[in-house]
């Protein structure tokens, strides 16, 4: 069985990375859901509707679940998540984070968070700098 994947974020964000990775990667190893917040969602209907998608994507190793900015809409809804379902939940999702997660499905939810989190510090390089003079 395989964690669940489920990304919380500001407008279509969360689709927009989900179909850049699944496209480099060639599919996805994982069972993922996106839920869309804007300003005109009602914070606790996008909870219900989070808490669905956690039940659903729950095989029993819990749910790995992806947030866009600490302290938004999408990340208090995420956190909320805990008090009903087995989730880690983790703030300033990016590409390169959700390549990483989705290169390790096999692994169990706090080793893919771990994870998680190294593919968006090891994504964040310098690639130029001016040289003086």
């Amino acid at each position: 069985m395989n964690t669940g994947l489920l990304l919380i974020t500001h407008g279509s964000l969360g689709q927009d990375m989900l179909d850049v990775a699944t496209a480099i990667l060639g599919g996805c190893p994982l069972e993922v859901r996106t839920l869309s917040v804007d300003s005109n969602s009602d914070p606790d209907e996008v909870y219900e509707e989070a808490s669905r998608a956690c039940e659903a994507l729950d095989n029993g190793e819990g749910v790995l679940v992806l947030t866009d900015l600490y302290g938004s809409t999408p990340s208090n809804i995420s956190t909320r998540l805990i008090e009903r379902h087995k989730v880690n939940v983790i703030s300033g999702a990016s590409i390169p984070m959700l390549l990483r997660v989705l290169n390790y499905p096999r692994l169990n939810l706090d080793e893919l968070g771990e994870k998680a989190v190294s593919g968006a510090h090891d994504g964040v390089i310098i690639t130029a700098r001016k040289q003086a003079g």
